[in-house]
């Protein structure tokens, strides 16, 4: 947006961020997170919006929830929505959050058998300005374990992409290795991962809530095939696959 943010709504946002982050969960809080190979986890779901071309309030808000660890598709949900607040850096979660909560409360009327036990989100958990974002804000309100998994670096707190950061991505040989991602006061905000051997480019992850980091990365690289976990990958290509059949003009 042009015009400077209203200063009212960023104090309101970066009030509500902190008294929400002061309920977030660091630890592993469930059983299976603690087991080999995760025993006991059976569904994971990924969230994601997809814009219409050139339109930044028109969007397909999509949940999936994918089997673990066979990662086959077991609900999906495309829903168009219109966002009203507007973007802000660093308060995304005020845009995005609602629609996807929506989802996550439609899928727990109809069908509470299939909720996740831990949702995917793309974007940033601890590893934000104020640490806490989109992975945050969903787990907190939703209750459940989230990780928050970005395919850009975010460059905050004295994390920087430079030449020392890339110097560390050429040290990540296969998948599964990772480096933390450490603020200038010396807090892990989260871990670059190389996820899987195929591509030699991280992507970022971060705790949401009810998950410790190093819980978060094993999951995430033991949910991709590709470089993008599956199942955010999975709600990127469903939500981009909606837009293309229903606003096929729009879409290049």
């Amino acid at each position: 947006m042009s015009a400077s943010p209203p200063e009212d709504l960023v104090k309101h946002w970066e009030s509500e961020q902190e008294r929400l982050r002061q309920q977030v969960v660091e630890d592993d809080t469930e059983d299976w997170q603690r087991r080999p190979d995760f025993l006991g986890l059976q569904r994971v779901g990924g969230v994601d919006l997809s814009f219409i071309k050139g339109d930044e309030v028109n969007a397909c808000a999509q949940l999936v929830v994918l089997s673990y660890p066979d990662l086959e598709l077991l609900y999906e949900d495309s829903q168009m929505v219109a966002l009203t607040a507007p973007y802000i850096a660093g308060f995304l979660a005020f845009r995005e959050t609602p629609f996807l909560l929506e989802a996550l409360q439609r899928l727990k009327l109809t069908r509470p058998e299939l909720m996740p036990q831990v949702v995917f989100v793309d974007g940033n958990g601890l590893f934000h300005y104020r640490e806490f974002g989109l992975a945050c804000h969903l787990g907190v309100l939703s209750g459940i374990p989230s990780v928050g998994v970005a395919k850009n670096l975010l460059q905050v707190q004295g994390v920087y992409k430079n030449e020392e950061h890339q110097s560390q991505i050429a040290v990540l040989q296969t998948g599964g290795e990772s480096f933390p991602l450490i603020s200038a006061s010396g807090k892990v905000l989260g871990k670059a991962l190389r996820s899987c051997d195929k591509s030699s480019k991280p992507v970022y992850v971060s705790v949401g809530h009810r998950i410790s980091l190093d819980t978060a990365v094993r999951l995430t690289h033991s949910c991709c095939r590709y470089r993008v976990p599956e199942p955010i990958r999975q709600a990127d290509v469903r939500s981009r696959e909606y837009l293309r059949v229903h606003f096929p003009a729009t879409q290049t």
